[in-house]
């Protein structure tokens, strides 16, 4: 494991922070200066802005050196002492620091600027054209190489820009496909759905989806007969060549060697060739990319169908309720709209009886009036009420008492005897 996952990062402090809306600010100004090209920024001009803003109205010189002591010791920014037109040490002493943002720090309020900008979406997009720009870059790099001579025939600046356009255009298509796919399947977006206002943009996003499916079926088997023939000597000279020119650029800060370049560049261009063939016989990306993208067009489909069957079942019911309204304004008196009323919606409050008999017949034919009629006895539902009981005559049982008294006797002479002749067998 990369030893650098194991430790905090430092410069991302000042994010969460009890002072963190003091310190984002200062950063956020000192970054749109940077982007300005504005490296050095002095305290004043810090200050300056920060009072425009009601929160900073009672924020001093002191409390702004301190924060920027803060920011320093974080790493986030780097002070730098001016020291032109410097006649003596304590002019020297006295003079103003500026500050510029560290690396990370500018990446750090990249990611921050992304994630307000994002909201609570996921954004993404489905850009049929990115197969096609990909093919196109693939195809770019495989005519520039000689494979007798196992060398490209561009330099290592063309080779390395079109590396860079090619990793640029998968990176766009896996994180806009996913993020736009995620957001299809977000909470927000199906209660969207639920609503008639849903039906309207049906059409447009079923067909933006068939769109970029038809994009990448046309696409998507040329691009992976490009990775499948290309050979491994392809992969590990277009990394050397790429890692050669990234060394060529001149800078003054450590960099990683060629080895780790190349290696890197690698592990590169083996994602981009798991995502489209897959690896072990598992499924590759692509294909799971199709098949949410198939799954989410039926998913649209089977809503709109829904919702159109609900409009669909609404509209028929409401003619008719304004075909039974004009039966009834055409009637003249009361007794004939009960007698439509009756007609139409039935007995009000009715009572079905049932009796737990077996049924004579099966037959549809036969009318209930032909059955044969079932009786049901009917209890008065009256508190004290008790059925009657009949009286039963008295019935003697002095025989049975008798047989009983003379066999209860028997047995316990029967006891009786067997136990005497357990007392005679242990006598000496």
């Amino acid at each position: 494991m990369n030893e650098q996952l194991l430790k905090p990062i430092q410069e991302a402090t000042y994010l969460t922070v009890s002072n963190a809306w003091r310190y984002r600010s200062i950063l956020r100004y000192v970054y749109q200066q940077h982007e300005r090209l504005r490296y050095y920024i002095v305290l004043e001009e810090i200050l300056q802005h920060l009072k425009q803003d009601p929160h900073f109205r009672e924020y001093t010189e002191e409390q702004l050196l301190q924060d920027l002591d803060q920011l320093v010791s974080w790493k986030n920014l780097i002070p730098r002492q001016d020291t032109g037109h410097v006649a003596s040490i304590e002019e020297f002493k006295k003079r103003k620091f500026r500050y510029q943002l560290t690396p990370y720090t500018i990446e750090i309020e990249r990611m921050v600027l992304g994630l307000e900008h994002l909201g609570a979406g996921f954004g993404g997009s489905l850009e049929r054209t990115l197969f096609d720009r990909l093919l196109g870059n693939l195809m770019n790099l495989t005519v520039a190489w000689v494979k007798p001579d196992a060398v490209f025939s561009k330099t290592n600046e063309e080779i390395y820009l079109l590396w860079q356009d090619l990793y640029e255009n998968f990176h766009r298509l896996t994180d806009n496909a996913a993020d736009y796919l995620a957001h299809l399947h977000s909470e927000k977006v199906e209660e969207q759905m639920m609503t008639d206002a849903f039906l309207v943009y049906k059409e447009a996003l079923t067909e933006y989806l068939r769109n970029f499916m038809t994009s990448l079926l046309r696409t998507s088997f040329r691009i992976e007969g490009i990775l499948e023939e290309a050979p491994l000597t392809f992969s590990r000279k277009l990394t050397e060549c790429v890692a050669d020119y990234e060394l060529s650029i001149l800078r003054l800060d450590v960099r990683p060697s060629k080895e780790q370049l190349m290696e890197r560049f690698q592990n590169e261009w083996e994602s981009l060739r798991t995502w489209f063939l897959g690896e072990g016989g598992s499924e590759s990306d692509l294909l799971y990319l199709q098949n949410a993208t198939n799954d989410t067009i039926r998913r649209l489909t089977r809503f709109a169908q829904r919702l159109g069957e609900t409009h669909h079942n609404l509209r028929n019911r409401r003619l008719d309720y304004l075909h039974l309204a004009k039966w009834f304004s055409n009637l003249d008196t009361l007794q004939e709209a009960h007698e439509l009323s009756a007609c139409v919606f039935g007995v009000f409050h009715t009572r079905h009886l049932w009796v737990d008999r077996p049924k004579q017949t099966e037959s549809f034919e036969v009318e209930i009036w032909d059955e044969a009629p079932s009786e049901i006895e009917i209890r008065p539902k009256v508190r004290n009420y008790r059925e009657k009981g009949r009286p039963n005559a008295v019935v003697d049982q002095s025989e049975r008492k008798k047989a009983a008294v003379e066999a209860y006797l028997k047995e316990k002479e029967i006891e009786q005897q067997s136990f005497g002749w357990t007392q005679d067998t242990r006598s000496p």
